[in-house]
């Protein structure tokens, strides 16, 4: 059976290069402050943490919405926190299949990590479809056709803004 969700992933950028010039002791540092901030954000929008995947989190939501919300805060709180390593994501949301009632299989799931694999620090790219979703503090812009490891055809890209962070730049539609 299929059901319609919202995929978000997180990643901290250069991690692996903080690690190794701060040392392990550091690094858990910045991950535990990193996975108090996703908990209290997952918490307040009604997010559901799905996993962590090392130095990034897999988030789930049943609407598009309270998930960018929750990743435009997380991302606000890590900056306002001073960690060292800034974060990039993907969103989208699509029908895929549950398995075994802990894991969710297709084509969404698997576009969010490409999304977030392809974006760079402080960057977190869509697709239009999410973009398209009205939410309050949140613009986006065109950020072209990507080809992405695993999909035929290249995908519409967009990058979701938070101009209350910023500056003082106008938004734009995609």
């Amino acid at each position: 059976m299929r059901t319609d969700r919202s995929f978000a992933f997180l990643d901290l950028c250069g991690f692996t290069a903080f690690t190794h010039a701060s040392g392990d002791a550091e690094a858990v540092r910045v991950l535990v402050e990193f996975r108090a901030i996703v908990r209290q954000v997952a918490s307040d929008f009604a997010v559901r943490i799905d996993k962590w995947l090392g130095d990034g989190v897999m988030l789930v939501s049943v609407e598009a919405s309270p998930l960018v919300e929750a990743v435009l805060d997380i991302e606000r709180r890590c900056d306002e926190q001073g960690l060292p390593l800034p974060l990039r994501g993907g969103i989208t949301r699509g029908d895929v299949l549950l398995l075994e009632g802990d894991d969710y299989i297709g084509d969404a799931v698997n576009l969010a990590a490409r999304l977030c694999n392809e974006a760079k620090a402080h960057e977190i790219l869509t697709t239009r479809e999410i973009a398209d979703t009205a939410w309050p503090s949140a613009h986006y812009r065109a950020a072209g056709h990507r080809k992405l490891a695993g999909f035929s055809a290249p995908i519409e890209v967009v990058d979701v803004i938070d101009w209350s962070r910023r500056g003082d730049h106008s938004p734009t539609s995609a």
